[in-house]
């Protein structure tokens, strides 16, 4: 056989080989199904009510790109008193919009707004679960093995529930679904006005779909399962990370509050603002379990009016 055939043939091999891996990946983590497509609106209105104000700028987080939304930018309003309109993004988890207002004379009111096409894709869960496991950690895996603001997952208390909600569950994925039920079982759900931590959630046995979230990823974590909270539009809900057999991880979604058991799987349309629950926001030393709006000036005679915009367009 001469050389020349010889490599014919290796590469003939090696793309055979590539293909059966892309089809054995193609079946690992999460599966995309159909595609949903909104108009979001995002953006700030500011008003000098007590004088004049210098120095504006206002942040706020937007929707960004993940594995199961596509997001573009399609249209922009501002007023003339708007110097500029910039995002950075926070820690791979949050994309912040920034707004600078260099001076707003007393009475004079300033916006500015972004609309998004949010593309996002129903999530359906793997058809076979006994491949999954523990991944091993890593220092980008530890911010969602750590405790962050509300979900204390070295409590003891949640640590001891824990390790006997998995006892006699094998799999990985098995040790997460008893969590993930345990919880919704036994922690009502309740609308709270104010948020309170995982171990309250715990002792008073209700919550709000952020403390069930919380509490779901707190003793995941306890039992060195990743696991974080993403953020949508009035709601929140976890998400647990598992390796296949062959290392690579993968994030799966699940619904603490809600009436179908969604577990692996998600059907819901709206933009996904962050994922995570433990951010460094600049100029601000506390962690931040949500990177919530801001408003600051460097100069104002009187506190200046805000109203922060994220609405659905209607069509």
């Amino acid at each position: 056989m001469d050389r020349k055939l010889r490599w014919l043939l290796l590469l003939q091999l090696l793309a055979m080989l590539s293909c059966a891996a892309a089809a054995a990946d193609k079946g690992r983590g999460i599966r995309l199904g159909e595609e949903m497509t909104s108009k979001w609106r995002f953006g700030v209105v500011v008003k000098a009510t007590g004088g004049p104000v210098s120095g504006i700028m206002a942040t706020l987080p937007v929707p960004m790109d993940w594995p199961e939304q596509t997001v573009k930018r399609i249209g922009e309003e501002k007023t003339p008193q708007v110097g500029s309109i910039t995002f950075d993004v926070l820690d791979k988890g949050v994309k912040r919009m920034m707004v600078k207002i260099p001076r707003l004379a007393a009475g004079d009111e300033a916006s500015a707004v972004v609309t998004f096409e949010v593309h996002k894709r129903r999530i359906e869960g793997p058809s076979e679960t006994s491949m999954y496991g523990i991944p091993k950690s890593d220092r980008e895996l530890s911010k969602f093995l750590n405790p962050s603001p509300y979900i204390e997952s070295k409590d003891a208390k949640i640590k001891s529930l824990a390790t006997q909600v998995i006892s006699g569950k094998e799999s990985a994925w098995d040790q997460v679904a008893a969590i993930f039920d345990w919880v919704r079982a036994n922690v009502k759900y309740e609308f709270a006005e104010q948020i309170k931590p995982a171990t309250a959630a715990l002792k008073d046995g209700q919550g709000d779909c952020e403390e069930l979230s919380s509490l779901v990823i707190a003793m995941c974590r306890a039992n060195k399962i990743p696991a974080r909270a993403v953020w949508i539009p009035g709601h929140t809900y976890p998400e647990f990370y598992l390796a296949d057999e062959a290392g690579k991880g993968h994030w799966f979604p699940c619904q603490a509050a809600g009436a179908d058991r969604q577990f692996g799987s998600m059907n819901e349309d709206r933009p996904i603002l962050q994922k995570g629950d433990n951010f460094t926001v600049p100029n601000d030393k506390t962690p931040q379990r949500y990177v919530k709006p801001t408003l600051t000036a460097k100069d104002a005679a009187a506190a200046p009016g805000v109203r922060f915009v994220m609405e659905r367009v209607k069509e």
